[in-house]
């Protein structure tokens, strides 16, 4: 079992996103988490809705601080922020570190049906890379 841990800075969008999506397309191969340097309060809601939309599982889901993590073993870390890679604590136990660089979706202003087609994008952006960079 490969163990995969994503972050970002609040870990409510596009890291959440990954967890959700790699566990659902890794299935019992893979051992996924998240967690952000700044962990908001609950997962972005469009986050959420565009998970539900591709019928991936979002029970389960909530920010969590990426401190926990940092002594653990993991296969690959990836960071899918710019902020988050520049704080980034080191991750002794980490075989393999990657940086995603992905636009925040969540500071994308606009309408309801324009902020979740950049919700999408962003999420087809993450499959993408993940069945490139991961599943392969």
């Amino acid at each position: 079992m490969r163990r995969v841990l994503f972050l970002c800075t609040g870990n409510s969008a596009r890291s959440q996103m990954a967890e959700a999506l790699l566990k659902h397309l890794g299935g019992t191969e893979y051992e996924v988490r998240s967690a952000g340097t700044k962990p908001q309060t609950h997962v972005n809601p469009f986050a959420i809705e565009v998970l539900k939309e591709r019928g991936v599982p979002t029970e389960g889901l909530y920010p969590k601080l990426v401190n926990d993590f940092v002594n653990q073993e993991f296969d690959l870390v990836v960071t899918v922020c710019d902020s988050a890679r520049q704080v980034c604590p080191h991750f002794p136990n980490a075989k393999q570190m990657e940086h995603w660089s992905l636009e925040d979706p969540a500071a994308f202003e606009g309408a309801y049906d324009e902020i979740l087609f950049t919700f999408r994008e962003t999420l087809e952006d993450i499959e993408g890379k993940i069945r490139n960079r991961i599943l392969n």
